[in-house]
Order: C-alpha cells, then structure tokens, then sequence
C-alpha cells in the first residue's frame, strides 16, 4: 500500500527547484498477466529504473507514479524522483481489468502534483501517460467513459502526451484508440517490455534536455525494435 509523503513531495519541491517531467504508469496486473508477462514487465520497470538513474539530468527532473488495475484500482507510487523512489515496486497479477478506475485514480493523482509544481512556482514538462493492457476493461463503464474523455481532452489540449500499449492478440486496441485522438496504439512484439521501458527511458532523458513547452521529437523508428505500428 501507497504510504502518504506529501510532507516529502513538497519539501523536494523547495531542495530541488529543477523542473520536472511527470511520468504516469497505467499498468495491467491482472490474472490474465501471471506467469511470464508479469515476470517480464518487472524486469522492464527495473531498466527503466536504472536508465532514468543513469542520467544525472533525468534523475533529478523525471518524476514516476504507478497505478495497476489487477482486481481493484490502486495508485502505488505516487510522484518521485529516482533518488526518493529507488526501486521500482514488484507488481503481482491477480483478478480483474478495472482500466477506467485506475486511469481515473492516476489523473487525479497527476491533477494534484501539478497544483502542487504551481504553488512552489517550477516549471514542469508535458506529462507522459503510458497505458498498457493485454485484454478488455471489465470494471465500472461508467468509470471508463469518464477515463476516456478526461484522457482525450487532455491529449488534445497537449496537456499530456499518452502512450497506449496492447500486450498480446488478447488486448483490445479499439478501447485503447479512444484515449488517444492523435496517436494509435501499438501492440508490443511478444513480451519485449526491456525493450519498451529502454525506449522510454531513453525519451524521458531527451525531454529533460528540452526547455519546457519545447516539442520533443519521439524515437518513432526505435518503436520498431519493441512495437508492431
């Protein structure tokens, strides 16, 4: 379970003034990911990790929260750079696919960190939503409905930029084409989530070089070496 640091989270925004990139993880942990999917997407958030860790501009500006959507919907990181969120946590899959709820769950969670960047007056980049599935969302409709509006307008506000991702024949692309108005989903090659957190990491660094509000040119010939377009 999420332990509340907000105590931490704003004095971090007082000892590190540095402007920051948020990254939201939107990730399935349900049954459906047991055994070698959910081996593999550790292994990957740990890469992802370390290429974050290994950048010293990154480390200090990228900040990472994780909801999962494995039976209930749950945020279990909330925003922080590497040096306050040394290890990724290990995800476990088990039950259901309640997407919309922890879509929802990680929107508020990012609404809230960026009230908390404009009270202490840092400059901050475009949020990264990546949202990853391998099969159909089965919670609330309703709770959905809303995800998907509330992530499509902000998309095509370009208040944040958002990556659908489908693991496997089983993901459904349409649902994931609905919070994307801009870009199209793409179904991972296999189990390539290294791959995927390598390309990522390697994009969040290069945002981090960037001043705020400049476009970041994406690595679309690297999504080949993970994804099917």
């Amino acid at each position: 379970m999420m332990v509340d640091n907000r105590a931490a989270r704003l004095e971090d925004l007082i000892s590190n003034p540095t402007a920051r990139v948020p990254v939201c993880l939107c990730l399935d942990t349900s049954r459906s990911m047991e055994g070698e999917p959910i081996k593999r997407l550790n292994e990957g958030l740990k890469l992802f990790y370390e290429a974050i860790r290994r950048d010293e501009t990154a480390a200090h500006s990228a900040e990472i929260s994780i909801a999962t959507f494995g039976g209930r919907a749950q945020l279990i990181e909330d925003f922080a750079n590497i040096e306050r969120q040394m290890e990724p946590p290990v995800l476990v899959a088990d039950g259901r696919t309640p997407m919309g709820e922890a879509v929802i769950l990680e929107l508020d969670c990012l609404e809230s960190r960026k009230q908390e960047y404009r009270d202490k007056g840092l400059d901050y980049y475009q949020p990264w939503f990546i949202l990853m599935t391998d099969g159909v969302p089965n919670g609330s409709q309703t709770l959905l409905a809303e995800a998907i509006t509330r992530t499509y307008d902000l998309v095509s506000s370009r208040r944040i930029a958002i990556f659908p991702i489908g693991i496997g024949d089983e993901a459904d692309m349409k649902v994931l084409k609905k919070f994307s108005p801009s870009r199209d989903p793409v179904r991972l090659k296999g189990l390539k989530f290294k791959e995927f957190f390598e390309w990522l990491g390697k994009g969040v660094s290069k945002a981090t070089q960037t001043t705020p509000g400049e476009k970041v040119l994406l690595d679309f010939e690297g999504i080949k070496s993970w994804g099917e377009l």
